[in-house]
């Protein structure tokens, strides 16, 4: 797997660097089939004078590509809601692949199950 941390307008510490591959561990221990993923982490100056903290993350993994944004006044709440909106993408797609061949016998009438069987 293939991890790219990057930042505009903000440099990446070793500290964020290290806070993020931790956070992701929790998304590689559910679902271990990612390829790689690129992770953005921007610093805008809005009119107001207020500073706004981006973080997104694309991930590609075997049959899908996700994406994921999250906004926050802090950089490190920015990052926890993207681990955790990426955590729920993961797992609906993972239980959505797990299921997949289920549902054809479900389906399927009485009588031919009974026939099968």
């Amino acid at each position: 797997m293939n991890l790219t941390i990057s930042g505009h307008h903000l440099e990446v510490t070793p500290a964020i660097r290290e806070y993020v591959q931790t956070k992701l561990e929790r998304v590689k221990r559910h679902f271990d089939q990612v390829i790689d993923i690129a992770v953005i982490l921007t610093v805008d100056n809005l009119k107001e004078k207020e500073k706004r903290q981006k973080a997104e993350i694309n991930l590609r993994m075997s049959g899908k590509t996700v994406y994921v944004e999250s906004l926050s006044q802090d950089l490190y709440a920015a990052i926890d809601t993207l681990v955790d909106k990426l955590d729920r993408q993961v797992m609906k797609y993972k239980t959505k692949v797990q299921e997949h061949g289920h549902e054809a016998i479900k389906h399927l009438p009485d009588s031919y199950e009974a026939a099968a069987v």
